[in-house]
């Protein structure tokens, strides 16, 4: 299980809607189980990712929470743009 952080220039709702698409289904295909306004929780694969979106000046802070998706996990935080 890893935690990683990463911060983006991009708002949260498009923070949630690049996790959506890259976790869930048309990307690695993860089913998303629970979902609240800032936090997105998906299953699959014998892991899990749990997302959650803050905001923050200028932007975004994501932290995902990864148990055997840790290589996409850190590929998402490594593509978003940068502030």
């Amino acid at each position: 299980m890893i935690r990683i952080e990463g911060k983006t220039k991009l708002s949260e709702s498009e923070v949630i809607d690049r996790i959506r698409r890259f976790f869930g289904k048309g990307g690695l295909g993860l089913e998303l189980g629970e979902e609240d306004d800032r936090c997105l929780h998906f299953e699959g694969g014998g892991g899990y990712v749990t997302a959650t979106v803050c905001l923050e000046e200028g932007g975004s802070r994501v932290e995902l929470v990864t148990q055997e998706w840790e290589v996409q996990a850190k590929r998402f935080v490594s593509e978003l743009p940068r502030k």
